[in-house]
């Protein structure tokens, strides 16, 4: 479950999927400008549109969620800068493959 106060961060330019752990962080804090250890979670998808990962850090550790859509393309939200917020059930949706809007 994620808390109330986090935060669901989506990247709207596609990154190369080969990045793990520290190739993330660096996107996060580098090229959107946040900062990784907030505990909000980012989003990420590839330039097909079929793979997604989501990385957050939680009091734990770093975590990384990986998805690849058998049919279709994830739908991420854009409004011309590099990373818009969505809800927590927009977030269900995205990972869904269903498009969602931006808050």
């Amino acid at each position: 479950m994620i808390a109330g106060d986090v935060q669901v961060w989506v990247a709207t330019t596609p990154i190369d999927m080969r990045k793990s752990f520290d190739g993330l962080i660096a996107i996060v804090e580098n090229f959107l400008q946040r900062d990784p250890q907030s505990g909000h979670l980012f989003v990420f998808r590839n330039k097909g549109g079929h793979l997604a990962k989501i990385i957050w850090r939680d009091a734990q550790g770093w975590t990384i969620h990986y998805k690849r859509l058998d049919v279709g393309v994830f739908h991420f939200p854009h409004d011309g800068t590099t990373a818009v917020t969505i809800g927590r059930e927009a977030l269900l949706d995205l990972l869904a493959g269903k498009p969602v809007k931006i808050i």
